[in-house]
């Protein structure tokens, strides 16, 4: 028997109208072709979501085809079919000869293809940035006469202006963000393992929120004293104590979207250092949100940030946030005072507050997910902006 589609989680004319946008880039480029391979890429242009980032596999876009053609590992073909919208024709499978296959591997049954649709002596677009060096370099010894253009960021660069039905996704992963940070809230107390409260929160992000179940777990950091100062770690083993400062970042996930969070908790009263620097981050988040509108830059909203948090005797070295969307972090721009991005409607950012850098053993986090409108910024995550105090 053959497996049947899965829900989609947005319909073909979504799907269509983003592989419109890339092929408009591709003639632009004199593409005749694009080898995307990006996973968050594929999501985006496919609605596949299942992981197995060793396995080499891609999507090639042609300027005269309507879909994509898919080319991954023959065990990954039926995830494919069921997730993606794209017509069992278009999911070409691999062999598992290819796999652990030190002379050739599925890169090669992606070139294979390229000649057997004509286009190995055109335009020929690749994300090189997602390519191994050695990846790079067999496409262009076995595509010779090829024009290869590097089109990393192209379809990256895409993603960053959402369409209102994306938004819609990225709330419910938003919903499902704020109700982890409630249960943070709830089962943080001295004695527990970090590790204990890690496994109640990921279980509310399974659960989801409003009848929407978390699609995937997305890494979550979770450090508490003495190692606050630490960044992009997770979990320990440690217990919680009396006195205990935690820091905690997170995102619900639905179809690959996140809308991730971070806030800080103390377990008994906060210190008066602690205070300080949260009233700091709150005013320099709040500065920035009033900034943010279409047709402000990203410079615009750090400098805003800068000058507020420096009149509260704070400093940050750190960016103060980035785009959002598929799998965290959408690698196009950084809210830094030298990015001078320009902001469009219906561009998602994850504004960050987080300063680690304070001391090696003491650091604090606060941030939000918004999205950008013709009149300011839409905070998508709505848990309470404070310092939680915990009994």
């Amino acid at each position: 028997m053959t497996i049947s589609k899965g829900p989609q989680a947005f319909p073909r004319t979504e799907y269509l109208r983003r592989l419109a946008a890339v092929k408009s880039q591709m003639e632009q480029r004199d593409l005749d072709a694009l080898v995307v391979t990006d996973s968050s890429n594929l999501t985006y242009l496919t609605g596949y979501t299942a992981k197995s980032p060793s396995d080499p596999k891609g999507l090639v876009v042609s300027l005269h085809e309507e879909e994509p053609t898919f080319i991954l590992r023959k065990m990954d073909m039926p995830a494919a079919l069921h997730q993606t919208f794209i017509e069992r024709g278009k999911v070409v499978a691999y062999p598992e000869a290819l796999i652990g296959n030190a002379e050739m591997d599925g890169y090669d049954a992606l070139i294979d293809f390229l000649f057997e649709i004509g286009n190995a002596n055109g335009g020929v677009g690749l994300e090189l940035g997602a390519m191994s060096v050695h990846s790079a370099e067999k496409f262009k010894a076995r595509l010779p006469h090829a024009n290869i253009v590097d089109c990393t960021g192209t379809v990256t660069k895409i993603r960053m202006v959402k369409s209102d039905i994306e938004i819609v996704v990225m709330k419910e992963a938003a919903a499902i963000t704020d109700a982890g940070i409630a249960c943070a809230a709830d089962v943080m107390r001295p004695g527990l393992r970090e590790a204990d409260a890690m496994a109640e929160i990921l279980a509310t992000l399974v659960r989801g929120a409003n009848g929407k179940p978390g699609t995937m777990i997305e890494i979550p950091y979770l450090c508490s004293s003495p190692r606050t100062g630490t960044s992009h770690i997770t979990w320990s083993e440690d217990v919680f104590r009396q006195g205990s400062q935690i820091n905690l970042e997170i995102s619900g996930v639905r179809h690959g979207y996140t809308a991730p969070i971070s806030r800080t908790f103390s377990i008994g009263r906060p210190s008066d250092r602690l205070h300080r620097v949260h009233e700091a981050g709150v005013a320099g988040l709040e500065a920035a949100l009033v900034t943010v509108r279409a047709g402000c830059t990203c410079s615009d909203i750090a400098k805003a940030i800068h000058r507020t948090i420096e009149k509260l005797g704070l400093k940050k070295e750190s960016r103060c946030g980035y785009p959002v969307g598929i799998d965290w972090m959408e690698r196009t721009a950084s809210i830094t005072e030298e990015d001078t991005t320009v902001l469009t409607a219906n561009m998602t950012f994850h504004l960050h507050l987080g300063n680690w850098m304070i001391d090696e053993d003491f650091g604090y986090v606060i941030s939000e997910t918004f999205r950008v409108t013709e009149s300011g910024a839409e905070v998508l995550t709505s848990a309470p902006r404070k310092l939680f105090e915990l009994g």
